[in-house]
């Protein structure tokens, strides 16, 4: 049994969401919540497999995220959000959720990328899996571009990727930029999509 944690301020959702839920065998809501002190308190009680947490809510859901994974590292984290435009995605990822899907995704979807997190496979729903059409493959990388593109497709910053290659910032943006030029992409989100269509982030 998948044990989940809803927050998300509006009751609608929520009971649309429960609704949803209650028709599949292996998946069951132990707290529902519309606001962050709520939410840490479930959390805390409950220790879910998954938080499906709401970027809206009062205060900031973003905010929560780094919190709630030292918390709870086990815990896998969904965001559902009616943002489907950077830079909500990116920082989302960057923080370090395991998945992230739109209030605009069908409902199955939403079933899938439960059952997904839950098995610590990342998610993204399909409409923010535009179709990559790289200009290289990934072999038209160096080994330290191939290093690069990983760590920024993980969701690190350039700052912490230098830190750990213990190379400059400069550099990591003078790769990322070559990257980004070879596989014809212009952002890290993309470069996320990549690794995950290619099976890369595991």
């Amino acid at each position: 049994m998948i044990r989940i944690v809803m927050a998300d301020d509006h009751a609608i959702v929520r009971a649309g969401f429960r609704a949803l839920i209650e028709q599949e065998a292996d998946l069951e809501i132990v707290a529902e919540c519309g606001g962050i002190p709520e939410a840490r308190i479930a959390v805390q009680m409950a220790h879910p497999d998954v938080l499906v947490l709401d970027l809206s809510l009062p205060g900031g859901g973003l905010a929560l995220v780094p919190e709630m994974r030292e918390a709870l590292p086990g815990m896998a984290i969904l965001v559902l959000s009616m943002h489907d435009r950077e830079p909500w995605i990116s920082e989302a990822l960057r923080r370090g959720v395991t998945g992230y899907v739109t209030k605009g995704a069908a409902s199955d979807e939403l079933v899938a990328a439960l059952r997904a997190v839950a098995a610590g496979q990342p998610y993204l729903s399909s409409d923010l899996q535009q179709p990559v059409a790289p200009r290289a493959g990934l072999e038209a990388l160096s080994e330290r571009e191939q290093e690069v593109f990983l760590r920024l497709a993980r969701g690190e910053t350039p700052k912490q990727a230098a830190i750990d290659m213990g190379i400059s910032d400069k550099t990591v943006y003078l790769h990322r930029a070559s990257v980004r030029a070879k596989l014809g992409v212009n952002n890290d989100l993309a470069l996320h999509k990549l690794a995950l269509e290619r099976g890369l982030l595991g």
